[in-house]
């Protein structure tokens, strides 16, 4: 079983999700991201930051994602931790890809 780690934009934040398919989407310009992957809640210590994102994307059978917020594909050998990272504009090398003004102004 290949395990995917996808990280990808949204909302000013990295999020970091692991799944088992990820393949081009059916939309030009779309990535699919499907069977995603969340940790065992087995054992005693349990993650918050986990918890909200299987609580986000519960329920979620695909996710479409337009290609240029997908920053990363990652083939690992096991599961890793699911996370939300903040951007810092200092430390990050990171930068969103520049959108059209959304206040309805014409340009």
């Amino acid at each position: 079983m290949r395990i995917y780690r996808v990280s990808f934009h949204n909302n000013g934040k990295v999020y970091q999700l692991h799944a088992q398919r990820v393949a081009q989407g059916d939309l030009y310009g779309f990535i699919e991201v499907s069977e995603l992957l969340f940790g065992e809640h087995t054992s005693l210590v349990v993650d918050p930051a986990e918890e909200r994102l299987e609580a986000e994307f519960a329920g979620v059978q695909k996710l479409i994602l337009p290609m240029h917020a997908v920053t990363r594909i990652e083939v690992v050998e096991k599961h890793g931790q699911n996370k939300i990272l903040d951007i810092d504009g200092n430390v990050s090398n990171i930068t969103t890809f520049p959108l059209p003004p959304t206040d309805g102004r014409k340009r």
